[in-house]
């Protein structure tokens, strides 16, 4: 485990003139540098995203966030903690609207503990309304990755197989207080195939360079805040489904939205179960999502059944983590001369201006480069194809 593998490092290299780059074109303008600056960054999302790859559908992850007293620096404004705090909320809206039938959970490390501040759910806003006032919390002492591992194993081990374990790391500090031998318990996430993430704030930790390659997750250190925020959006997309995950039936229910009024004589207010878990008060409703099998009442999906374990979702939900297990073919890249008859867009109804198009496989559509994005990182469906389908 500890022969890593030899690396170049970044200072070890040759002396690099990177303002080279940057030429003037006949008029002294940078314009067109930056524009291919810009389009080549396109094309490095496109290549990623392209990736015919089956993914997982229904993920399980915990974010251990270090609450230590490196997370009062204020090389991100107005400090590591609220920056990271501001980010996360971003990255769980992104995350649900992606992986509707994933689940969360939230852990916070400092002062050589570690404790949820969320437990593993499905529900965004629980989890937004959480990060919201975790901003007040003071940063102490020195975090523990033993401890905040040893605690998302805990719930972990025990989801199903045909699920993805996941533990993503937010690291600000350099130093870690572990109890025991860490390197163990790395090999106990390894045996039970949890996948660990870190995304450091400071500087590369060797023990978190170990723990990624032995799990099979990355590990990034950031440059600036937005290129945190790119970071934690990587982790938005699920990882590659493994050979060896479990393939099984799920019973799920798919309960209807039920509304009722008070002039009905048979209709009787009840309390959701949802709210066991909830700090407010429970209070008594009359309409509600009720689970098929055992009747439960529930104010949202998805939701795990707390009496009969059933899984509780829209369809709506399942066809929106569908495109996962197969995605979208890529489109073909090829030179906007070759469409000069056809000079727009069929998307966004622009005209192409670009050197470079993309054109639909199937139905033979042209599209620019942000309509291409978009399709392939929100869409998931050609929108041509959709409307020749529908129109036949």
């Amino acid at each position: 485990m500890d022969d890593e593998p030899e690396r170049a490092k970044r200072w070890e290299g040759g002396y690099e003139r990177t303002w080279e780059v940057l030429k003037e074109d006949e008029s002294g303008s940078l314009k067109a540098t930056v524009e291919e600056i810009l389009y080549q960054s396109k094309r490095k999302r496109l290549t990623q995203s392209h990736a015919q790859v089956r993914l997982g559908m229904m993920r399980h992850l915990y974010v251990v966030i270090d609450f230590s007293r490196s997370m009062e620096d204020q090389d991100l404004k107005p400090n590591r903690l609220t920056s990271t705090l501001k980010l996360m909320e971003g990255f769980v809206d992104e995350y649900f609207d992606q992986n509707p039938i994933s689940q969360v959970g939230i852990i916070t490390t400092k002062n050589k503990r570690a404790e949820k501040l969320t437990e593993l759910a499905g529900n965004p806003k629980k989890h937004i309304a959480a990060l919201k006032k975790a901003v007040d919390t003071s940063c102490v002492g020195e975090p523990s990755l033993y401890n905040s591992l040893s605690l998302s194993i805990q719930t972990l081990k025990h989801m199903p197989g045909h699920t993805s374990r996941e533990i993503l790391i937010i690291l600000s500090s350099l130093t870690t207080c572990d109890p025991a031998n860490i390197y163990e318990l790395i090999k106990t996430l390894k045996s039970l195939k949890v996948r660990v993430s870190v995304i450091g704030l400071s500087a590369e930790v060797r023990v978190c360079t170990v723990l990624t390659r032995e799990t099979g997750g990355s590990y990034h250190v950031i440059l600036d805040e937005s290129h945190f925020k790119e970071l934690l959006m990587l982790h938005v997309k699920p990882p590659p489904a493994s050979f060896s995950a479990e393939c099984s039936l799920i019973r799920m229910g798919f309960p209807q939205h039920t509304v009722a009024c008070m002039s009905d004589q048979d209709v009787k207010p009840s309390f959701s179960m949802s709210q066991l878990d909830s700090g407010s008060s429970p209070a008594l409703s009359l309409g509600g999502y009720f689970c098929p099998q055992c009747h439960a009442k529930y104010t949202e999906l998805p939701v795990e059944c707390k009496v009969c374990g059933l899984t509780l979702v829209s369809a709506p939900h399942l066809a929106r983590s569908f495109h996962h297990l197969f995605p979208l073919h890529p489109f073909i890249e090829s030179t906007a001369e070759d469409y000069k008859e056809n000079s727009f867009c069929q998307a966004c109804q622009r005209q192409l201006q670009d050197k470079n198009v993309f054109t639909c496989p199937s139905c033979h559509s042209v599209f620019c480069i942000e309509c291409d994005l978009f399709i392939h990182e929100s869409l998931h469906c050609c929108p041509c194809c959709i409307r020749s389908r529908t129109a036949t």
